[in-house]
């Protein structure tokens, strides 16, 4: 059964408020954004938190943030506060920004297949989709990184009036900034997430339809715009989320998802039909999804193909059967369990169905209290793997952007693009059915900031635990390596200092977790081949817990 995260929505969590005081953007437009109130539900852990994927706050109510005055005037260089303890407090040491450009040629470790290459033929009914939650696109206000929504309300414990003190804050992470822009700047953001994607291989978003009205509508609307805008091939699949959408009215579901629907972008079958697929199908009864497939048909003149995806397959697939073109799960967000999806994609293979698989790369969600043991890469690769030697016929990455869930995929602040490229290897094996040559020595090093156990020094009084099934905790450094020949790899933790021996091909390395600062680099005939390091270093001590890994790449300044 799957341990899927939200009963009203997605969790939340937090980040840091300082998290990002570097950044040299400039200017700011008012603050547009959303508002919906979160945290209604009770804790499914106990106390007063958000259920597994409860509803939260998503960004300002309309009119400008609170403490603006309107549109900004081009600031000065911000300096970056002076070092304290715990990822609450950390800065931006780099001053990251995600300028939009396109991938570099040598990010990756293989020469990337050309789109249209991953388009056609067999390659191209092999579709990878990422799972898109409208509450965190680029920016919500338009402002600059160092004082924007994201940093004053959902990194800070403080932020949103204190509402998220008990866990820390919101979020732990964010979507790597982005600079201030001048005229419909929300549209400008969601074309330049949508390259992103395409340039990482990736066929589409799965949408996570939250609600029927508000910002979250109006973002998806806009979504479907802007990905015809940037890529007609580029296609956006609807999933209505039962676990938050208000309503049992089959004709009112009908009529947003035809509304959602007659946009180009919008996913079909060669055969036309409109491809729908709920998150947590199981939440309505395969009679009342019956109803809406056929009101799609007879208002609208729909013909639908129907993917549910359960939280628990096993115990619905008999019924939804019938009426569904295929299956999917949300899956679990650990490396150990998951010898059930070859079991799930051989069940719907039997009925006739196509399989989404869903892959991940971790799950931390402060808000409830609970966190996934992700062993740096390993539920990466293993939920990758399973989708290439099952056989799955779709995947959907979970998730794109929810950074309530810390599962994001999208280039953000304490991962830039390290799992994004990491996803492009599996991707193009997944497709094309052969695995990419390794033609440029890279490195990939994982690591958290802090040590499992680590109890925090601030105000947080509400702990994650590491969730009931997954893999024990475990404080480690993963250097993941993919050679074109035979290395030495160099190793820095803190004070340890150490070498291996790694082979040409892929190699997973772990070391303990140290204090202090963590680097590797690659020689081979005395040269350095590649060189990577963490921007954060680890720490005993902390104010905020954050058992989200960090991810660095040696294919990318």
């Amino acid at each position: 059964m799957s341990h899927r995260r939200r009963r009203g929505f997605r969790g939340g969590r937090p980040l840091p408020a300082l998290l990002l005081s570097v950044f040299l953007l400039v200017g700011a437009g008012a603050a547009t954004a959303i508002a919906w109130d979160p945290f209604s539900a009770p804790s499914a852990h106990g106390g007063s938190a958000p259920v597994v994927g409860a509803p939260r706050s998503t960004g300002p109510a309309g009119g400008p943030t609170p403490g603006a005055s309107g549109p900004a005037t081009p600031q000065q260089p911000v300096q970056s506060p002076s070092p304290t303890r715990g990822a609450a407090a950390k800065g931006n040491p780099q001053g990251a920004v995600d300028s939009g450009a396109e991938r570099p040629a040598a990010a990756l470790p293989f020469d990337m297949p050309a789109p249209a290459a991953l388009r056609s033929g067999a390659a191209g009914r092999k579709l990878v989709f990422a799972h898109y939650f409208t509450p965190y696109p680029l920016s919500l206000d338009n402002a600059s990184a160092d004082g924007d929504y994201y940093t004053r309300h959902y990194l800070d414990p403080n932020g949103e009036s204190g509402k998220h003190e008990r866990y820390g804050g919101l979020l732990r992470d964010r979507p790597l900034p982005v600079r201030p822009k001048t005229g419909d700047w929300e549209y400008a953001n969601l074309q330049q997430e949508v390259r992103t994607a395409r340039a990482a291989g990736i066929d589409g978003f799965t949408l996570d339809m939250l609600s029927l009205s508000g910002k979250n509508w109006d973002r998806s609307h806009l979504l479907m715009a802007a990905a015809h805008a940037v890529d007609p091939a580029f296609k956006i699949m609807l999933m209505p989320d039962m676990t938050s959408l208000k309503t049992d009215d089959p004709r009112v579901l009908a009529d947003a998802l035809a509304t959602l629907g007659d946009a180009p972008a919008a996913h079909r079958l060669p055969d036309g039909r409109l491809v729908v697929s709920p998150f947590k199908a199981e939440e309505k009864s395969a009679a009342w999804w019956t109803e809406v497939m056929e009101l799609l048909a007879s208002r609208h003149g729909i013909r639908t193909a129907f993917v549910p995806l359960f939280l628990d397959f096993g115990a619905h697939q008999g019924e939804f059967a019938p009426i569904s073109y295929g299956f999917s799960e949300w899956g679990s967000r650990s490396y150990v369990g998951q010898e059930s999806s070859t079991r799930d994609v051989r069940r719907a293979h039997d009925l006739g169905k196509i399989w989404m698989q869903p892959v991940s790369v971790q799950d931390a969600r402060p808000n409830q209290g609970i966190y996934d043991e992700a062993g740096n890469t390993a539920t990466l690769r293993s939920t990758w793997t399973h989708a290439i030697e099952d056989r799955a016929d779709w995947v959907q990455l979970t998730t794109w952007n929810d950074y309530s869930e810390g599962s994001q995929f999208a280039p953000s602040l304490h991962n830039g693009h390290a799992y994004l490229d990491l996803t492009s290897y599996y991707l193009t094996r997944f497709k094309t059915g052969s695995w990419p040559e390794i033609v440029r020595d890279t490195l990939y090093l994982t690591a958290r900031t802090q040590f499992a156990g680590a109890d925090p020094t601030g105000r947080q009084s509400l702990l994650m635990s590491v969730r009931k099934g997954s893999a024990a905790p475990r404080d480690t450094v993963e250097v993941l390596s993919f050679l074109t020949g035979p290395g030495t790899v160099r190793t820095a933790v803190g004070p340890a200092e150490a070498a291996h021996g790694a082979p040409a091909g892929i190699h997973s390395e772990l070391l303990p977790l140290k204090p202090g600062s963590v680097s590797a680099r690659v020689v081979r005939d005395g040269k350095t081949r590649a060189e990577v390091e963490l921007p954060y270093p680890v720490d005993h001590t902390v104010e905020v817990q954050d058992l989200q890994y960090y991810a660095a790449t040696s294919g990318r300044d």
